[in-house]
This record gives C-alpha cells, structure tokens and sequence, in this order.
C-alpha cells in the first residue's frame, strides 16, 4: 500500500506538471506567456503610439526589453512580467527623422493578474523651424541636431536665400523652435534639452543675429516653443517636460526676457504651445498627454496667468486656433481624428465646447484662411486634407469635400493676408512622396481645386510662404535643406530655385 501511495504520487505530479505545461501553451495564446517555476502567470506590457513620423522610436521597459516602432498604431514589449512585478515604460531613442519629442503616458504601475493594455506614446510635430521675418528680406532655420540658427538674406526678385555672415549662430541644446517678435527686432528659440530659450537681437540691415545679454533664459523642463503676444509684451513658453508655463516680459530696446512673478504656471500633461488671443486677454495651453486646454486670463499690466476653467479635448490635440475677434476656437485631435470646436467667453476667456466634427486620419493644426471663414487639416496618415466652413456665430463646422493629396501631407500652408493673392491659394507639403500639392481656393465654398504638384529635397515637413506671396519655401527633413519656390501670382504654382544646403549633422 505505501509503495502503491508512492507511485500514485508520482503519477499525479507527472500529471500536473502535464497539466499545467498544457496551461502554459494555452495561455501562451492568451498572453498568459510565462508559467515555469514562477507563481501565477506573466503579462505583456503593450500600448499605443500616436504622431510618430518616419520611424526610428525605440521603447524600454523597466530598463530593457527594447521595442522598435516604426509606424503609429500597437506595440507589445516581448517580455512578459509576473503578476505583482512592476513596469515602466521610458523611451531610449527618439525618432530621428523629424528630431520629434515623445512622450510617455500610464508608463507605470503594478502587474494585476492582467495584460497592461493602455501605455500611450506620444509624440509631437515640431513647431515652426523655419521662418521669415515679417519684412521678407530675412529667412531663420532652427538646426535641432546642430545647435544653431541659420540665418538668411531673401533676393527681393528671385526669392533666393543668401547666407548672413557669420550664419550659423550658436543656440542652447537642440533648438526646437523659431520665433520672431512683431517689430521684427527680436527672434527666440526655445533650446528643448537644454531647458532654456535662447534671444538674440536682428540686424535690420544685415539680418545678423547678436545674442541678447544674459541669455540663454531659465525655462521649465523641455521648452517646447517660444509664444509672443500681439503687441509684443509678453513671451510664454509650453514646458512640455514640467508640464508648465514660464511667462516673461520682454524688454522692448534688448528683447531680454525678465521672468514674470508666479512664473511658472501649472499647466496639464505635456503641455505642446501657448496661444495668445490677439487682444493679449487669454491665453490657452493644449496638453497633448492629458488631451485637455489650460485657460488662463492675461493681467494686461503685469502678463500674470490666472487659470480659468480647463476644457477636454479629443485625444493627443495640436495647436489651438483662436479666430481674430476671440470669438471662438478650433483644435485637431490627432489621437481621435476629430476636431474640437469651442465658443469663447469674452469676459473669462473659458471655453464652452460645441459639436465634434471628424477628420481625416491623424489631423494637423488647424489652419484658417485669412477670411476666416474656411479651415483645414492636413490629414497625415489620410493623404487627404479635411476642408470645414466656419459658422460666423457660433464657430460651428460644416464639412465639405475632402480632397487627396501625395503621401504623408504634414502641414498645410495659405497665402497670407499681406499678400496680393491672400487667401486664393494652399499649399500640402507631403513628407512621404517629396512634394509640395497646390490647391486654388475657391472663394465662395472654400473648396479646393489642385494644380500641379512641385518637387521638393526629402520629407519636407515645414512650408514657409514670405509676407509678399511671392516666394515660398519647404524644410526638407531627409535631404537636410531648403527647397525656395517662386509663386506664380496668376495661377499660385510654384516654380522651384535653388535648394539651400543646412550644417550636417
């Protein structure tokens, strides 16, 4: 009888062990991946990311486990974790093509008997690193992966950029972003890695840039752009790392940038650009991580923010577009397709949110004709840009016809009002086929008719039309540098000149 126990014993542990084998291979299937001398299961770690251009991310968790992603949409880690093992996703490598920011939401947190499902990766188009100045006879670059500034004469007939002597000047680590004040005095950028915006005083001749004394100035954790108000009093920087507002006043003979009291100012999660009404009474921060707008009413003597009440967007939103009367504001969710459409309280600045209108997929800023009464969104992983008419009185959105552009349309670009063609024509740089799309607008619907599309260097991901209307020009990501255009003031197409080179990396 005891030998019989015996081997009972060992037949029910082969048994088990069996059984439990079987267990493992199913729930192999069911992401229950590791059973092995460890109690419990083990569960992946996986996730979302949304705004990534041109590939290269690389994700770790909990300090290893590399994950390349090089397209928007799921990601899994490979390895799993037992069940009250903790996870932390961080990103190792940002993307290298468009040098863009990401960043990571729910990273954290405990193994619960359960797949983690709802990681979020984020990441970021860079704001405008290129410019014009608002005379036309001077051209910036922001040159991230160099940190410096190149700065350029514009020929007042052919449109042809000219280095400055002295180009390119030194800025702060990874310039991410170009500014200019309206008087043209003054241009700022914001240094994201190095945690600090760097000001330099414009040559009205020469164009030369002369860095201002005491710069570059203190910001929050990863400055993402610099924002100026209308009149050029106040300059406020989105600390996307810190999730804050440093606030400034500029100083009008050296464009110094004194630190406001209370500066910074709390803002939600990732915190992308500041926008400024043009009266300077509000201002909105949007939070692309925690995909809500910060709401802050402007002290006209002091520039002091005072939070009002915060909106919810859609999610993973860009820029916020503020119409010229403060009436109403648009902003594109690039995680939801969709537009958010809001009514402005004149007396508060607090936005009341009206009817979600959809997008293509993956929606950029919003671009508002100089009329006012047309939007647009260049739909990055739509090939398509989404064509909107403004209600007058509410900002409500009615959708029009869609039009397709080439791969990958990145921004959308209008003649501006300082130009004889203002608002007559649009323009689709298209990061994935090498060129610029030409649209005629059409004025009573706002609809567009497209021309011939122009060639331009690799990725272009930046498009820049000079205050004239007559000359335009398109940072090109791949080939490292400017393609400059001609506009056809008849028909608007675009005639190409001689491609600028960059620094080399």
């Amino acid at each position: 009888m005891l030998e019989r126990s015996k081997n009972t014993k060992r037949t029910t542990g082969h048994l088990s062990r069996l059984l439990a084998s079987v267990i493992c291979v199913v729930g192999l299937a069911a992401v229950l991946v590791s059973c092995g001398d460890n109690e419990g299961y083990s569960y992946t770690v996986r996730g979302t990311v949304t705004g990534l251009v041109g590939g290269g991310l690389v994700l770790q968790n909990n300090g290893t486990d590399d994950q390349t992603v090089d397209a928007n949409g799921a990601f899994v880690f490979g390895r799993a974790i037992t069940t009250g093992g903790s996870y932390s996703v961080t990103i190792k490598t940002m993307p290298p093509s468009l040098s863009q920011t990401c960043t990571v939401v729910n990273g954290t947190g405990t193994i619960n008997d359960a797949p983690v499902t709802d990681v979020i990766i984020i990441c970021m188009a860079p704001p405008p690193r290129l410019v014009v100045d608002p005379s036309g006879r001077f051209a910036y670059a922001a040159n991230y992966k160099t940190n410096n500034i190149s700065a350029f004469t514009i020929d007042a007939v052919t449109g042809a950029l000219t280095p400055i002597l002295g180009s390119p000047f030194a800025a702060g680590t990874n310039p991410n972003s170009i500014t200019i004040d309206p008087t043209g005095n003054f241009l700022y950028t914001a240094n994201l890695n190095s945690n600090d915006v760097s000001a330099y005083l414009i040559d009205n001749v020469t164009g030369a840039l002369t860095e201002t004394a005491g710069s570059p100035f203190s910001a929050g954790t990863n400055p993402y752009a610099v924002t100026i108000s209308a009149a050029g009093k106040y300059a406020y920087t989105a600390n996307t790392g810190s999730g804050d507002i440093s606030a400034y006043v500029i100083n009008p003979v050296t464009g110094a940038l004194i630190p406001i009291i209370g500066s910074p100012f709390a803002a939600g999660t990732n915190p992308y650009r500041v926008t400024v009404d043009a009266s300077t009474s509000f201002a909105y921060a949007v939070n692309t991580g925690s995909s809500t707008i910060s709401v802050y009413a402007i002290d006209p003597v002091t520039g002091v923010l005072t939070a009002g009440t915060g909106a919810v967007t859609g999610l993973n939103p860009s820029v916020i577009s503020v119409d010229p009367l403060t009436k109403f504001a648009h902003v594109a969710n690039a995680g939801s397709n969709t537009i958010s459409v809001f009514t402005i309280d004149p007396v508060t600045g607090n936005l009341t949110p009206g009817l979600t209108v959809f997008a293509g997929a993956m929606p950029g800023a919003v671009m508002v004709d100089p009329t006012g009464q047309f939007a647009y969104t260049a739909d990055f992983a739509g090939n398509t840009i989404s064509v909107f008419t403004i209600n007058q009185t509410n900002g409500s959105l009615t959708t029009g016809t869609a039009v397709l552009t080439n791969a990958l349309p990145y921004v959308i670009s209008i003649i501006p009002s300082t130009a004889a063609l203002s608002g007559q024509y649009a323009y689709a740089a298209n990061y994935g086929s090498n060129n610029i799309s030409v649209y005629a607008i059409n004025p009573a619907t706002g609809a567009l008719t497209a021309g011939t599309a122009a060639a331009s260097g690799t990725n272009p991901y930046a498009f820049t039309i000079d205050p004239s209307g007559q000359f335009s020009y398109a940072l090109n990501a791949g080939t490292n540098n400017i393609s400059v255009y001609t506009i056809n003031q008849t028909t608007g197409a675009l005639t190409p000149g001689a491609v600028v080179p960059l620094p080399a990396p």
